[in-house]
C-alpha cells in the first residue's frame, strides 16, 4: 500500500489538499487526514506538491514506426522507462505506414509485454492501408475478441494511404463502431490525416450520407496545416472528436490550437492531445519525394503539458484534461484519467516547477524523487 500525504489534488479539477491511500491497483481512500501505521505502508510526502492523474497517450507507435526511407529508417520498439519518464501510465499503440514489416500480431504482443511490465496498454487494429491488416482476418473480430484492441486505424488525405473510397470508409467505420458496441469498447476509428487537398472532405461525405455517429471517426494530426485545422475545429464544434499531435508541428503547437478552439467556442471536451511517439515524421517535395525523416518522442507529451502551464496562460486544471480525462472519456476508460476513490491508481506527483517527481502506475511506484525505478525486460 502507498499513502500520499498532504498533496494538492488536481483530479483534474482542484480538490484541495488531501491524503490519498492506494491499495493494489486502486485508489482506496481520500481525505483531509488518513492515519495508518503499518509496516507494509509506504508513505510519500506530498506537501507542496501536486497530485495529478497519470497521462494517457492514445497515439504511440509502441512497436516502432517509420520505414518510409527504406529498412534502415524503421524505428525501434519503445521501452518502459521512456513511457514512465514522460508520465504516461496508459498507452495506446498502433501501426502507421508500414504494415508489411510490422503486424497487428506484433503490436498486440508488445501491448501485452508493456502490461506485464506494469503499465496499462491497448492497441488499434489496422494501419494506413485498406483493406485493413488484422489479427483474426476481421476488423470487427479483432475488436470484439482481442482484449487489448479497442479500435481501428486508417489513413486519409495522404499519398501514403490506400486512396479508399467513401463507401469503403463508411463500411470500415461501421464495422469498428459495431464491434465497439458488441464488446463494450470505444469502437473508434483513428483517421490519420495527411496534407492532401481533400482534407476532411471524405469524412464529411460519409457522415452526410450514412447514419454513422460523428464520434466514430477520430481525425488525428489535425494541426499539421492551417486549412486542415480549421476544418477540424468546425468538425469538433459539430460534436466530433479531434486529436492534436504535440511536439511535431511547430507552426500550430497544442497550446495555440486550444486557444483558437476557445475563441471559436469549440467544446473543449471534444479535443485530445497525443504524442505520435516513436513514429517517424517526414517531409516531401511537390512530387512526393522524401526530403527528410526523423522520429517523434513521447517526451513531448509531458513537455507539452508543462509548457502550457509554465509558459502559456493555462492553469494546471485547464491543461490536464487534454492529456487525461478527455482521453479517458473518448476511449471509454472509466477508471482512467482522474483522481477519485475507486479509480485506477495511476498518479503523478509533480513539484511547483511542473517537474515529475513520482510516477505510480497500477499502484506500483515507478519513479520516485525524479529517479526512474523501472526498466523494460531487456533495457540496459
Amino acid at each position: 500500500m502507498i499513502l500520499i500525504k498532504q498533496a494538492s489534488i488536481y483530479a483534474p479539477a482542484f480538490q484541495g489538499v488531501q491524503d490519498v491511500l492506494l491499495g493494489g491497483e486502486t485508489i482506496l481512500l481520500m481525505g483531509e487526514t488518513i492515519e495508518l501505521n503499518h509496516p507494509d505502508v509506504m508513505v510519500i510526502d506530498g506537501a507542496g506538491k501536486r497530485l495529478v492523474p497519470g497521462l494517457i497517450d492514445q497515439h504511440v507507435h509502441i512497436t516502432g514506426g517509420g520505414g518510409e526511407g527504406s529498412f534502415k529508417t524503421r524505428v525501434p520498439e519503445i521501452t518502459l522507462s521512456k513511457l514512465v519518464e514522460a508520465g504516461i501510465t496508459t498507452v495506446v499503440g498502433l501501426l502507421g505506414t508500414d504494415a508489411s514489416t510490422r503486424s497487428v500480431e506484433n503490436l498486440v504482443a508488445k501491448a501485452k509485454a508493456l502490461k506485464e511490465e506494469g503499465i496499462t496498454a491497448y492497441a488499434h487494429t489496422g494501419s494506413y492501408e485498406y483493406p485493413s491488416v488484422t489479427l483474426t482476418g476481421s476488423v470487427r473480430k479483432d475488436i470484439v475478441f482481442i482484449e487489448e484492441i479497442i479500435g481501428g486505424k486508417v489513413a486519409l488525405s495522404d499519398h501514403r494511404s490506400s486512396s479508399l473510397t467513401p463507401a469503403e470508409l463508411a463500411r470500415l467505420a461501421s464495422d469498428v463502431r459495431t464491434a465497439g458496441m458488441l464488446s463494450g469498447k470505444a469502437g473508434a476509428l483513428i483517421a490519420h490525416m495527411g496534407s492532401g487537398r481533400r482534407g476532411m472532405g471524405m469524412i464529411r461525405e460519409v457522415l452526410e450520407n450514412t447514419d454513422i455517429p460523428i464520434t466514430t471517426i477520430r481525425p488525428t494530426h489535425v494541426n499539421r496545416a492551417e486549412n486542415l485545422l480549421q476544418e477540424s475545429l468546425l468538425f469538433a464544434k459539430d460534436g466530433g472528436i479531434i486529436d492534436i499531435t504535440c511536439g511535431t508541428y511547430q507552426e500550430w503547437p497544442a497550446h495555440r490550437v486550444i486557444q483558437m478552439a476557445r475563441e471559436q467556442q469549440v467544446p473543449l471536451e471534444n479535443i485530445t492531445i497525443s504524442s505520435d511517439g516513436y513514429g517517424s515524421w517526414s517531409t516531401y517535395d511537390e512530387k512526393g519525394v522524401m526530403l527528410k525523416i526523423g522520429v517523434s518522442q513521447v517526451s513531448s507529451f509531458w513537455e507539452s503539458l508543462r509548457h502550457m502551464v509554465m509558459e502559456e496562460t493555462f492553469t494546471l486544471e485547464e491543461a490536464l484534461p487534454f492529456f487525461t480525462s478527455h482521453v479517458a472519456k473518448a476511449l471509454c476508460l472509466q477508471q482512467k484519467g482522474r483522481v477519485a476513490v475507486g479509480a485506477d491508481a495511476d498518479l503523478l506527483l509533480v513539484n511547483s516547477e511542473m517537474e515529475l517527481e513520482s510516477v505510480i502506475a497500477r499502484g506500483r511506484l515507478m519513479m520516485h524523487e525524479g529517479n526512474c525505478l523501472v526498466k523494460g525486460t531487456y533495457e540496459v
